[in-house]
């Protein structure tokens, strides 16, 4: 997807988060106006218990806009993972405003019920018929906000979609203790107006359990808490991963609708950088299909479990920054016997170069076993460019006395491309070898070996040859 694309999407969902949030504040400011003016009318501790409970969910309502506002703003120089938590610490704010409602009123309850004082309360149909009206307020935010709050993982959306939701009980139940109130004048039955303070109990009841459930969330979120199963699906995907020979370590952390991922994975140890940066790559884009993450892979170096012996000595090469080849082992006189060229810079000494591979050897034998015994061939690594020039009369008798030998070997159809040239007082030769392509490469391996043989012997000034086999249909 193409950044310009991945801006636009941001765009548009924090502008729809910060609209939402707008929404909530302008419902919020209706619902607290309504409450209060019903408190003030009917005397109830119901409705007003509901009319704090509406204060501080404009309180909220306020917090959620900013942090909206905030927590979507890009990393900067001191907050390097982004804003996303504010969403998280709005969220435990209002939580605490919730529990302090709670709090209050039950004490409130409390007092009244057992204080022994009048507290005379004035229900009316038209009051019921408000708060009616203020359920529905509550229910089309709750929905809202919910729908955002999900659309585009918001803690504080979400935060505020429990507010509204919990009106919708906490409202149907003061409509309940009101109406038994109001029946309870209606018909001369004077205990029945018990049943404010018990509806207020019941909203003090529903915000406590509303307001611990929405703690627990926050909390974990400001924690670092992983989600459930999160962490276990981006391993599984990671170990699936080609490249890859297992996730060592996953970490996952949230901040607002964002994940930080650190993976730290295994590799084979004679991969190459690339090969290693590339099993980095494809993990990243496992987690990210998984969830929105910013992602931090640590790529470590192991050994297969049934590494191939050369790659074990190849590895051991490459971590000493030493290149080699023409490797071969076997079993001699009861022990291993290995052989390989090293290449090392062509400006060091007999000194130095034996010493790096003398150091090689003794690395090769601690991995494989002191019995082991190994042979290194020491040769200059070319660093640099020389000039040549062509020797055109050798290159046809060269390529004359390849061809003539098509008689003598089956595996031989064509030799071309022979090129013999003069550098720094020496004579390389290097062609194009056309043979069956149905022939085993250690078959076509010896064969170049004993046509390199019969050249050298032909033409004793050669110093080397460099031969390329290709399949006669591509010759």
């Amino acid at each position: 997807m193409a950044t310009g694309t991945i801006d636009r999407a941001g765009e548009h969902a924090s502008r729809e988060k910060r609209m939402a949030a707008l929404g909530s504040v302008g419902s919020a400011v209706v619902l607290v106006s309504l409450k209060v003016f019903l408190a003030a009318v009917t005397g109830s501790l119901g409705i007003l218990s509901e009319a704090l409970h509406s204060t501080l969910d404009l309180v909220a309502a306020v917090i959620t806009y900013l942090s909206v506002r905030v927590a979507d703003k890009p990393a900067d120089a001191q907050h390097l993972y982004g804003h996303g938590k504010v969403e998280s610490f709005s969220a435990f704010v209002e939580t605490g405003l919730l529990l302090l409602t709670a709090v209050y009123i039950i004490w409130e309850v409390f007092h009244r019920l057992t204080s022994g004082e009048a507290h005379p309360i004035r229900p009316s149909a038209s009051a019921i018929a408000i708060l009616l009206l203020a359920m529905g307020i509550d229910l089309v935010r709750s929905r809202a906000l919910a729908r955002v709050a999900k659309k585009y993982p918001s803690e504080a959306l979400e935060a505020d979609a429990l507010h509204f939701s919990t009106d919708v009980w906490s409202t149907f139940v003061v409509v309940l203790g009101i109406t038994g109130a109001w029946l309870g004048m209606k018909f001369g039955l004077p205990w029945l107006s018990m049943l404010d303070a018990i509806a207020a109990l019941g909203v003090a009841g529903v915000i406590l359990w509303i307001g611990g459930r929405l703690g627990r969330q926050t909390i974990d979120a400001l924690l670092d808490v992983a989600p459930r199963g999160l962490r276990e699906r981006i391993q599984r995907a990671v170990d699936e991963t080609e490249g890859v020979l297992a996730a060592e370590r996953v970490r996952v952390r949230r901040a607002g609708q964002r994940y930080f991922v650190d993976v730290t994975i295994s590799v084979p140890r004679t991969a190459s950088l690339e090969q290693g940066h590339a099993a980095s790559e494809a993990v990243e884009r496992a987690v990210e299909s998984i969830v929105p993450a910013d992602v931090v892979v640590h790529v470590e170096p192991r050994a297969k479990t049934d590494e191939p012996l050369f790659d074990t000595i190849r590895a051991i090469a490459q971590r000493r920054g030493l290149a080699v080849h023409e490797l071969s082992a076997h079993q001699y006189d009861g022990s291993l016997f290995i052989e390989l060229h090293m290449e090392v810079d062509e400006r060091s000494s007999l000194r130095d170069a034996h010493r790096e591979a003398t150091a090689l050897e003794d690395e090769i034998k601690r991995e494989t076993g002191d019995g082991t015994r190994v042979n290194i061939h020491i040769e200059p690594l070319g660093i640099g460019i020389a000039n040549a020039e062509e020797m055109k009369e050798l290159s046809r008798a060269v390529q004359h006395f390849l061809n003539g030998l098509k008689s003598e070997y089956s595996q031989l159809i064509d030799c071309h491309e022979v090129h013999v040239r003069g550098v720094e007082h020496r004579i390389l030769v290097s062609w194009h070898c056309a043979m069956d392509g149905s022939l085993p490469i250690t078959e076509v391996h010896d064969f170049t070996a004993l046509l390199e043989g019969r050249v050298k012997e032909h033409f004793p000034q050669i110093s080397r040859l460099t031969i390329h086999p290709e399949p006669v249909e591509e010759s």
